[in-house]
């Protein structure tokens, strides 16, 4: 509560119009969610399913530096089995939603963004009940639109409806996310992206697309937010 009070009280002092950004578009894996070991738990088992490559420990550090669609490719998955490999995955993951958490900082940093007057869209590839049920209610309830089961190729579209929906120039909105899709996505639109380093993709991947700036943990995100970080 008392963050919450500090993030609108500064809002208050430097007023709505001067705000940095006024929207800001999560990721959920890798950005909000810890899920990155659940899926490396599942890895095997989806491979011998849907008859893919398996990844081996010493190849997991290589792929972090990969594109997304470098990963699959190496993993020589042909394109049309993604959208069923994507909605096996989801159902798995509804059952078994208790395995994963939030990264720390996380619902303070949803919680304060709101108190500060700052809307929120999430645009995930995962499921929408997969998101909320991880989120939780208090959590979830925080965030105005919600883009899931975004293609793994893209999620320029997503951020699309998410920006005609807002009604705000594209200058107001920032993308915040952990992949290479992430900022690939908010250029094809038009709005800044920034990397977080606590997800999946390794620093130097994401830093050589130049987003606006990587935030090493969630606290640093509210003052960039706002405009008036150190």
């Amino acid at each position: 509560m008392a963050r919450g009070r500090a993030a609108a009280d500064a809002v208050a002092a430097i007023g709505v119009k001067r705000l940095r950004y006024q929207l800001v578009i999560l990721d959920f894996d890798g950005t909000l969610a810890d899920s990155g070991d659940w899926f490396l738990s599942i890895a095997d088992d989806l491979a011998n399913r849907f008859r893919f490559r398996r990844v081996a420990p010493d190849e997991v550090e290589g792929l972090r530096g990969r594109t997304t669609r470098e990963v699959i490719k190496h993993l020589g998955i042909p394109r049309w089995k993604l959208p069923i490999i994507a909605r096996h995955l989801h159902r798995r993951l509804a059952a078994e939603t208790h395995k994963i958490a939030l990264f720390d900082g996380v619902s303070t940093l949803l919680a304060d963004l709101r108190a500060a007057g700052i809307r929120i869209a999430l645009v995930t590839s995962n499921a929408e009940h997969n998101a909320r049920t991880i989120l939780g209610e208090e959590n979830a309830r925080h965030i105005e639109q919600w883009e899931c089961g975004a293609s793994l190729f893209g999620k320029a579209p997503r951020f699309r409806r998410v920006i005609r929906r807002a009604r705000l120039p594209h200058s107001a909105i920032l993308s915040i996310g952990d992949e290479t899709r992430d900022l690939t996505a908010a250029r094809k639109v038009g709005v800044d992206g920034a990397a977080v380093l606590w997800g999946y993709a390794n620093r130097d991947i994401l830093t050589a697309l130049n987003p606006v700036t990587a935030f090493e943990t969630p606290a640093e995100v509210l003052p960039f937010v706002l405009g008036h970080e150190a």
